[in-house]
């Protein structure tokens, strides 16, 4: 199976929003669309999707167009889409009839999830309710008391990282090929996040074909293989993760002495990124310039506790490319 996205192009008006936006996989992974808010990384998205008309360009699902007839998609959009008047239980149900799972194997599914995503109690309400005998006790009397039948519980009574959770799991109820996921964790608490983290995991354990759009970099330098930066309407950078952070070589030390460093940091001519209680970020030319700080802080009896000479993460070098342009924005 494979993906080609190719010279996808948009614009409103006189305004281009994509411009000529090449990328493919050849084999299962996760692609990362990376960019400030506005650099058109859900246009492409919905575009690929068929959701939004290209001006130019097509989107191949092992060479014939990208539809959800020719391939088994999942989507989690940006924008949350669940009906807030509707019970959950019955919303999951009618998303997995839209892609043809039946009604009892959705219901396999949807337990599944839900006891992954610890998101239980709203989708079985009744599981969840004070027993007869408890309730009888309050009352005073053993087993007098009646049990209330609890009512399905609605998308509107859900916090958004739990309709965030319901809606993640819509999205994977079909068992999809392809799995495109826009901004998954925002808004979400650590330990919400890592329990869908988790589930993403399982997903590129099983083989599928991921499209991740995020700001949350950490995350997707632990999932992606490859990447594309967006940055007003075009890519500013693109290619297999490891292989540019390589392209960058270990220019960035993390340095912690006991003792204070900056004479010697500065005589290295080392750029300083930031500096707390005699530890520091900073930026060498290579290991010849830090292997010489290094010399120069033993000689001069510095006790130093950590020296990690290292590649760019993803979030320095998303910054270096669009950093500066959107300050606030990253």
């Amino acid at each position: 199976m494979s993906l080609i996205v190719s010279h996808l192009h948009k614009k409103y008006g006189n305004k281009v929003v994509v411009e000529d936006l090449s990328f493919s996989m050849d084999r299962p992974g996760v692609y990362a669309l990376l960019g400030t808010n506005g650099a058109g990384k859900t246009t492409s998205i919905r575009m690929m999707l068929g959701m939004l008309a290209k001006d130019g360009g097509e989107v191949l699902w092992n060479g014939a167009p990208l539809t959800t007839d020719s391939c088994n998609i999942g989507y989690l959009a940006e924008e949350r889409g669940l009906y807030p008047k509707y019970a959950l239980m019955d919303q999951l149900i009618y998303f997995a009839g839209l892609r043809g799972v039946p009604k009892e194997e959705a219901k396999v599914r949807i337990k599944s999830l839900a006891k992954r995503l610890e998101v239980e109690e709203y989708l079985y309400p009744n599981m969840f309710a004070p027993s007869q005998t408890m309730l009888g006790q309050k009352k005073g009397g053993f087993g007098s008391g009646r049990v209330k039948k609890e009512k399905p519980k609605l998308a509107e009574q859900l916090s958004k990282g739990n309709q965030q959770k319901i809606q993640f799991m819509t999205a994977l109820l079909s068992d999809p090929e392809l799995i495109v996921l826009d901004e998954p964790l925002s808004g979400l608490d650590p330990v919400n996040t890592d329990l869908i983290r988790d589930v993403i995991r399982d997903e590129i354990a099983k083989g599928k074909y991921l499209i991740m759009s995020s700001h949350q970099m950490a995350t997707v330098e632990e999932f992606c293989t490859d990447i594309t930066i967006l940055d007003r309407s075009h890519a500013v950078l693109q290619g297999n993760l490891n292989d540019i952070k390589k392209s960058y070589g270990r220019v960035h030390l993390h340095l912690k002495c006991e003792a204070d460093a900056m004479p010697y940091i500065e005589a290295a001519g080392a750029a300083v990124i930031s500096e707390k209680e005699n530890e520091y970020e900073l930026k060498v030319s290579g290991e010849e310039q830090a292997g010489g700080l290094l010399k120069t802080l033993i000689d001069a009896g510095v006790p130093i506790i950590t020296y990690d000479l290292r590649e760019p993460s993803l979030h320095e070098i998303f910054v270096e490319k669009v950093g500066e342009e959107h300050p606030h924005e990253v």
